[in-house]
């Protein structure tokens, strides 16, 4: 399951994982935050003549997002209400609580989300990181709301390495963030903290489908400026922290992310 902020955030972030383990037979699922209804148009700011407003857009984005998933092959796809920009902001409770509930419902033996810093500083990235990171605890804890208690085997945090880092630099010139005032900007992680690297290459194609589904944002039309070889340099590999795992460890780079599970639980 992978549990993101926004829709395009499952293309960009996490496509190529999607696309090959629904592929291979695992089921996949994505929860999203929020409905990206406060952001651009086709680049128009809201308040703009060409902007749709907060509502058409939301109606938008959901059946971009909803495309995208089905080039990727995700089953299940679950849009909470959060508002858009002001994820942070939201009631602590009633947001974990939400997740838990996605996460008893699909008990999924893998969890992938933001990390601590967002990626790139985005106040939504980094607040699914946290929220997420409550639900899985939660999600174990019987005495935690309503539902059968779950026990997520692993948890995983997206992870840029210089070389994924690099290529979004490339596309997007300059990807950051500017919060209270203040530009955030992502730093890659180094090789040696990466604990987990897929190769998806042989998917690549599925994530650009999916990224072109997200036709109202910036990030699909400047990346559908890349020449072939560049998105696969972007998409050939995804990379990942893995925060929490009750199956295994170690400093050996995994190559699967269900490695250690019994195939029979």
């Amino acid at each position: 399951m992978v549990a993101a902020a926004h829709p395009d955030d499952e293309s960009l972030g996490f496509g190529g994982v999607l696309a090959r383990y629904a592929r291979e037979g695992a089921d996949t699922s994505l929860l999203t935050a929020t409905r990206g209804d406060r952001g651009r148009y086709f680049g128009h700011p809201p308040g703009s003549p060409e902007h749709p407003g907060h509502a058409e857009l939301g109606r938008i984005r959901e059946r971009e997002l909803r495309e995208a998933a089905a080039a990727l092959g995700i089953g299940r796809v679950t849009l909470l209400e959060y508002e858009d920009q002001h994820l942070d902001a939201a009631d602590v409770a009633g947001a974990v609580g939400a997740i838990v509930s996605e996460l008893r419902a699909v008990r999924p033996h893998v969890v992938l989300t933001f990390p601590p810093d967002g990626a790139y500083g985005h106040p939504d990235h980094i607040a699914i990181c946290q929220l997420t990171t409550a639900a899985v605890v939660a999600a174990a804890d019987p005495h935690f709301g309503s539902g059968a208690p779950h026990r997520v085997s692993k948890l995983y945090y997206l992870a840029w390495n210089a070389r994924q880092w690099a290529a979004y630099q490339a596309a997007f010139k300059k990807l950051v963030s500017v919060v209270d005032g203040v530009e955030r900007q992502a730093n890659a992680w180094p090789d040696w903290a990466l604990t987990t690297v897929i190769e998806t290459g042989a998917w690549s194609k599925s994530v650009w489908r999916a990224v072109v589904c997200h036709q109202s944002q910036v990030a699909a039309s400047v990346l559908s400026r890349l020449a072939e070889a560049d998105r696969d340099a972007i998409w050939s590999s995804f990379s990942f922290y893995r925060a929490f795992s009750l199956v295994n460890g170690g400093r050996r780079v995994e190559t699967d992310l269900f490695e250690g599970i019994d195939a029979d639980e």
